[in-house]
């Protein structure tokens, strides 16, 4: 999968300074999750927020600021790229994480396993 080089620094800035919702997810379930998850991965011009080559999953949380008419339309054109490469991605707003974590979880953990069986 094709990466951007240009985006490795501020991945790697990006993963030291996670938001409070990622580090919750990343620290409470996919840090110890049996498939293998990485944090702010470039894939191609992107940074995933977090993302399983295993299962081919990407999982993205949003802020308050992906509501906005411009943010919603770069999303979608960044869903499409990622779909394109074949990969599934699985959007959570930062609230479903503090709110409804064990749903989030179980989401997450029914798909990684379902693609995982699906893409040895």
């Amino acid at each position: 999968m094709e990466q951007n080089k240009n985006l490795k620094n501020n991945a790697q800035m990006l993963r030291k300074n996670m938001t409070k919702e990622e580090a919750h997810l990343w620290y409470q379930f996919l840090c110890r999750y049996p498939l293998r998850f990485r944090r702010q991965y470039v894939i191609g011009n992107y940074i995933a927020d977090f993302y399983c080559h295993q299962a081919k999953l990407v999982v993205e949380l949003d802020g308050s600021q992906h509501y906005s008419p411009e943010e919603i339309e770069y999303d979608q054109r960044r869903t499409t790229y990622l779909q394109m490469q074949g990969l599934c991605v699985l959007r959570f707003s930062n609230l479903d994480v503090m709110r409804r974590f064990r749903d989030v979880c179980e989401a997450i953990d029914m798909t990684a396993k379902k693609r995982a069986t699906q893409n040895p």
